[in-house]
């Protein structure tokens, strides 16, 4: 475990959409809405997930090793104005996040094969992800594509997210192409919550979210996109 890093406790439950009705109309009253949200109360998020060649992130998770880590691009509101690399640690039941951001054009070369952009700056994670890239042949995988309705509250830092309409770009790896059309990866009844906080979580929180019936999964999105083109034979691992 390393001590640098802000670990933080992560829940995470496959919800219908009248359990999601239920717990929200609950949290309105204990939790704020994300600053960033739009008018709706929602934004969409859109990766990049990336794997080496032995598919050694998906084989990690579907093995239930409890300490691995992911790499994805991601970007807000299919804007370009904030694109950022980042590094998803997992420790036992602990999470943390390590991100650098890029600009357009380190995106574009990228995408182009040219690694030799990250090492621009010598920022640690940028150099640790080109050196999976030559090493280990990390490459783009799959494209994961959801929108988010998030709520937030400063005691104990929570976080409780409502991961809706979760799709994924198939064969694609270009999470700017205009023409990029994601269908749906799982049951659109199907919600993912997540919940995040620090060391501990309000009572009156707790209670909001506990429902008859509601149990812990591992709700992995990029597990899930990725089975989802195996299944539809876009690819083998």
């Amino acid at each position: 475990m390393n001590e640098d890093l802000k670990y933080r406790n992560e829940l995470k439950f496959m919800i219908n959409h009248h359990q999601h009705f239920i717990i929200r109309q609950r949290l309105k009253g204990l939790m704020k809405q994300d600053k960033h949200v739009g008018a709706g109360g929602e934004y969409h998020i859109r990766s990049l997930y990336f794997d080496d060649i032995h598919n050694t992130a998906l084989h990690e998770k579907l093995g239930g090793i409890r300490d691995r880590a992911k790499y994805r691009i991601r970007i807000y509101n299919r804007s370009d104005g904030v694109i950022h690399f980042e590094k998803k640690i997992k420790f036992k039941d602990y999470i943390a996040k390590v991100k650098e951001p890029l600009t357009r054009e380190m995106y574009d070369a990228l995408l182009a094969g040219d690694i030799s952009v990250l090492q621009e700056g010598r920022k640690p994670l940028l150099l640790e992800i080109h050196d999976l890239m030559k090493n280990s042949l990390l490459a783009p995988k799959v494209i994961v594509d959801y929108v988010r309705e998030p709520f937030v509250n400063e005691h104990g830092n929570v976080r409780i997210t409502f991961d809706k309409e979760l799709r994924t770009g198939l064969h694609a790896t270009d999470i700017f192409d205009p023409e990029l059309a994601p269908v749906s990866a799982i049951d659109q009844n199907l919600i993912i919550l997540e919940v995040k906080y620090d060391e501990y979580m309000p009572a009156a929180i707790q209670t909001a979210i506990q429902l008859e019936g509601l149990n812990r999964q591992s709700a992995s999105k990029y597990v899930i996109c990725r089975k989802y083109l195996k299944s539809n034979s876009w690819e083998d691992y």
